[in-house]
């Protein structure tokens, strides 16, 4: 239990900035489609879907392969300055080439009126890459407060200049015409503020680094970084194949919908609103991606370490259906009615539908991000890449000929066949090189029965739509389903820290000595 305790731990203190932060960002682009319509939404939509790839190809991998290869005693010194000084060469070359092409790649995100957009965010990706392999050291370190701290902060200062030039100022303008605002502020920029915000919060957080970053020697092992790169670079592949699946349903929106300029924007809008509800499930998963990275791999050398890494996967499980729930239940309700702009702009309320197939789509990520500590501790991340790759074709080609045809419906589908396919093929690939004793029919069954959960809130909606009957009968059906996990995982629940004392164990406690052997059970 000491590894899924400490693993606990480090996702509490990562989770406070990471969850507060994520949520803070989702909330803040539910309140922008209560400003904004669906077109203007969608033009900030396709600037961040562009933006998440540049992001994979200037970071490279390299954050995952610093956590790899900190662990080998004879690179040990040189891996920080090696990482460092090669992301501050690349970064300084992509980031030049993003400013010297900046009306061509404004014409490529059908954003030429709008070019300055394209300035801003070349120099929001080169802070936030700068900041990366510094944010990988605090992990590493297991310095989680000071990471959080400033984590936190950057999402603050985001939301606070978002708002304040968005939502105050046009207000203070307006009864203050000779406010000193004037000389900051700019009605035609609208929605562009929020990218400013973006870059204002990026410098800030890379000047909290300085620490880390005035730190870096120039000593470079090119020995270490040929390795790095030979680590990396099929991770590389892995993430633009892992954005390709995120994101470019949106674009593909774009380009594939057979409507004009202003309506496909608006379709895209819709689309990413209700997208954002659904990835509420996907805030849990990347709490515990930065907890669980380099856990996993401080945990390789133990010996109960599959052991460990199965009744992981179980907890995971249990949380992200229940979240699924959560999310998928009260989508056509609290967060359709409370938290998207249906009601200053109802156009959003035509995409609700999606929720439950994109939540339950970020189950089967969640569940294939578990599974991929295989490839990443046997050094075959080639495989991933692979696995991946298969994945992002899946996704181009569902969307090309989906889209034409039934719209966004078709990236929301799109969406589940990729991630359902990764996550059974990487089971089956992780069998066969790592084998790890997965519950899998207990796991298969709390999938099965949130689904059911889900169809049978489903069938009371086309009944009625009385929101004070169907929000009562959603609380019921979760409670019912998180009833039923605490009866079958009593003894498991009964074992964790915190929330043991709740659950009074119907059996002898385990002895000590007999750890091993029921994690292998379980």
């Amino acid at each position: 239990m000491s590894g899924i305790k400490k693993l606990a731990g480090q996702t509490a203190i990562y989770g406070l900035s990471t969850v507060l932060g994520r949520f803070l960002n989702v909330f803040i682009t539910f309140w922008l489609t209560h400003i904004y319509g669906a077109e203007i939404f969608g033009v900030f939509t396709l600037a961040y879907a562009y933006v998440t790839f540049l992001n994979v190809i200037f970071t490279y991998g390299f954050e995952t392969a610093y956590f790899r290869f900190i662990q080998r005693p004879e690179y040990k010194d040189d891996v920080f300055n090696t990482s460092m000084l090669s992301v501050i060469l690349t970064t300084i070359v992509f980031t030049g080439a993003m400013l010297y092409y900046t009306p061509q790649i404004a014409d490529l995100w059908k954003i030429p009126e709008n070019s300055e957009y394209v300035t801003w965010f070349a120099w929001i990706i080169g802070m936030d890459t700068l900041a990366a392999i510094p944010f990988a050291r605090l992990r590493q370190q297991g310095k989680s407060l000071k990471y959080a701290a400033i984590k936190l902060l950057n999402i603050f200062i985001y939301v606070g200049i978002t708002y304040f030039f968005i939502s105050l100022a046009p207000d203070i303008l307006a009864k203050h015409p000779d406010s000193f605002l004037l000389v900051l502020y700019d009605p035609g920029i609208q929605i562009g503020y929020a990218f400013i915000a973006n870059l204002v919060a990026s410098a800030v957080t890379l000047l909290l680094l300085y620490r880390e970053i005035l730190s870096v020697q120039l000593k470079f092992n090119y020995r270490l970084w040929k390795e790095m790169m030979l680590y990396s670079w099929p991770l590389l592949i892995v993430g633009l194949g892992g954005m390709i699946n995120e994101v470019l349903n949106r674009i593909l929106l774009d380009y594939r919908l057979p409507y004009s300029f202003s309506e496909n924007k608006r379709a895209v809008g819709i689309f990413n609103a209700n997208f954002k509800v659904a990835a509420l499930v996907n805030i849990f998963i990347q709490v515990f991606r930065t907890g669980a990275e380099p856990f996993f791999f401080n945990e390789a050398g133990k010996d109960n370490a599959r052991q460990t890494y199965a009744r992981v996967m179980k907890f995971f499980v249990m949380i992200s259906c229940i979240i699924f729930l959560v999310v998928a239940l009260f989508g056509d309700t609290i967060w359709g009615i409370y938290f998207v702009g249906t009601k200053n702009h109802p156009e959003y309320a035509e995409g609700l539908g999606v929720i439950p197939v994109i939540a339950l789509s970020y189950v089967f990520l969640g569940i294939y991000y578990n599974l991929t500590v295989w490839y990443k501790l046997t050094d075959k991340t080639i495989y991933g890449a692979y696995i991946t790759l298969t994945g992002a074709v899946i996704t181009i080609l569902l969307n090309y000929y989906l889209i034409p045809v039934i719209g966004y419906w078709g990236s929301a589908w799109a969406t589940l066949a990729c991630y359902g396919f990764m996550m059974v093929i990487s089971y089956w690939q992780g069998q066969k090189h790592y084998p790890i004793p997965y519950a899998l029919k207990k796991l298969t069954a709390y999938i099965v029965i949130a689904i059911i959960v889900f169809m049978v809130y489903y069938f009371a909606g086309t009944l009625t739509r009385n929101h004070w009957v169907l929000i009562p009968f959603a609380i019921l059906l979760t409670a019912s389903y998180c009833f039923f996990l605490s009866k079958v995982e009593h003894r498991e629940f009964s074992r964790l820290p915190f929330i043991g004392k709740f659950f009074k164990p119907g059996v002898k406690p385990v002895p000590v000595h007999n750890q091993a052997s029921d994690n292998m059970k379980a």
